[in-house]
């Protein structure tokens, strides 16, 4: 993986179908259809169709926020350059070292979910095959996301987008045939609140639900890193950012409708991620042979998420090496792909070692609730404080654009709605409905921790040293070889 220096990212080397498709493979629709989603069954049964459509207008708010700030500010850096402009570059900073450690982590998260579900499938089709050789199957993602990423956004881009229609579309068709089945079955009592959980009945059981189906938006923003190798930036970033939290909330809507009315709304409640009451246990039990595409959009969904989130990792790396307060190593991009090569190889060892560490030092289960745990609580600390930025960003640099409603009752909706989810990742008992982490899970807290505090550390030595560098979070390369719209461009920069 030799490189040398270049000026710059690959400018216009993507377009919006792509970038569209980067933020739906990070927030893994299969994966988060068949595991994630029904979680929030427990609480909120036969109205969990109901909760998502919460979970979906509430996520909009703060994808709003992003698109607003990824079309003033097109930069590598993301949710980085957006708190230091917004807020401070000191936040700028701590917010891109938060994101870059969990967009970092993503890949190996994913590579151990697609070590344990293709070595389960297995095992159970054949007994022969052991169930604790996971560790092949994670390995060899590893190197398919190594490669797809070593040869460049265009690459790593198009191989996101087809594995991104084959598992919407996977999902899709067996929702609509699902509905069909249902027949005269079908009924829009699921929006309302009179299926809840034993326990949680009424807006309660529907609340709790909406609260764990929020994580499954998570990943929507992961379009922004990519604005500094993506045709007319400005406009494309708002629409993918925006699309992609809308069309898979309506995917994530539709088919939760559709498994609700097959397996009935009263009945609902005990339906899970795996066994006979989940997604592939229905496919299996009365729809043949269709189960398999049920479990190969899962694990091509691992595969799509893992690649897409290791874009991110690689350019926000970027981004912070390129103003050295990353090693300068991280801004090194090959000379003919110009991709961040040494991003790209760090990532892959990175991705290795917790994949392995992890899974071998518990078992790839616990280690994916780990590090699930560890990445969630981050990221929806990161979209609180990007919402933040996004008021802060117009009330004070972009005046003349400001919308108070875009500007300030969105983020701050978007607020109220993370701020339940971030006390569910992290299992602070808050409210009736959060259970609380046990070890080994549990050490996510300190593990955060001791990151964010290892951040303050580094920002306090570079700022006496270098006091320019963390200035420079909020600078934005795009603007400085295009002459942008006064109008779109916004504040000046620092």
């Amino acid at each position: 993986m030799s490189g040398e220096s270049v000026p710059g990212l690959r400018r216009d080397a993507i377009g919006l179908r792509e970038v569209l498709f980067q933020s739906v493979t990070a927030m893994a629709p299969a994966a988060a259809v068949a595991a994630s989603i029904p979680s929030g069954a427990a609480f909120a049964g036969g109205s969990l169709p109901l909760s998502v459509l919460v979970a979906l207008v509430a996520c909009l708010f703060t994808a709003s926020c992003v698109a607003e700030l990824a079309r003033q500010l097109p930069s590598a850096g993301s949710v980085s350059t957006y708190a230091a402009q917004g807020l401070h570059p000191a936040v700028g900073f701590l917010v891109g070292w938060g994101y870059v450690f969990v967009e970092a982590l993503v890949p190996p998260l994913l590579l151990l979910q697609l070590g344990f579900t293709t070595a389960g499938t297995l095992h159970q089709e054949w007994s022969s095959y052991p169930e604790d050789l996971w560790w092949p199957w994670s390995l060899a993602g590893a190197g398919i996301i190594a490669v797809a990423g070593y040869f460049g956004v265009r690459a790593s881009a198009r191989f996101g987008t087809v594995l991104g229609v084959f598992e919407v579309l996977v999902f899709v068709v067996f929702a609509l045939w699902l509905i069909v089945k249902a027949g005269g079955d079908n009924t829009l009592s699921v929006f309302g609140t009179s299926h809840t959980a034993k326990g949680y009945e009424g807006i309660s059981g529907v609340f709790a639900g909406s609260v764990y189906t929020v994580l499954a938006f998570a990943g929507f923003e992961a379009a922004a890193p990519l604005a500094e190798e993506t045709k007319d930036p400005r406009r494309t970033m708002h629409r993918a950012v925006l699309g992609a939290a809308l069309a898979i909330g309506l995917v994530y809507v539709l088919t939760t409708y559709a498994m609700t009315v097959y397996v009935g709304p009263d009945r609902f409640a005990g339906f899970s991620a795996s066994g006979a009451a989940s997604w592939e246990g229905v496919a299996r039990a009365s729809f043949g042979l269709f189960w398999v595409l049920v479990f190969l959009a899962v694990v091509n969904s691992t595969i799509a998420n893992a690649n897409a989130c290791a874009t991110v990792s690689t350019r926000t790396a970027f981004a912070l090496g390129r103003i050295k307060v990353f090693p300068e190593l991280f801004a090194r991009l090959h000379t003919r792909h110009r991709s961040p090569v040494a991003g790209v190889a760090v990532q892959c060892a990175v991705a290795i070692a917790a994949m392995l560490g992890l899974g071998f030092a518990y078992d790839p289960v616990t280690a994916f609730l780990l590090l699930a745990t560890v990445i969630v609580t981050v990221v929806i600390g990161v979209y609180i404080v990007v919402n933040l930025a996004c008021a802060g960003y117009f009330l004070r640099r972009a005046r003349e654009l400001f919308h108070p409603v875009r500007h300030l009752l969105f983020p701050l909706l978007g607020i109220v709605a993370f701020v339940p989810a971030l006390l569910t990742a992290a299992g602070l008992p808050v409210f009736d409905f959060v259970s609380e982490l046990t070890a080994p899970v549990s050490y996510a807290g300190p593990v955060v921790g001791v990151w964010m505090a290892a951040g303050v550390v580094v920002l306090i030595v570079v700022s006496h040293r270098h006091p320019g560098r963390i200035a420079e979070t909020a600078r934005v390369h795009l603007d400085e070889t295009s002459s942008p719209d006064p109008r779109q461009s916004g504040a000046a920069q620092p």
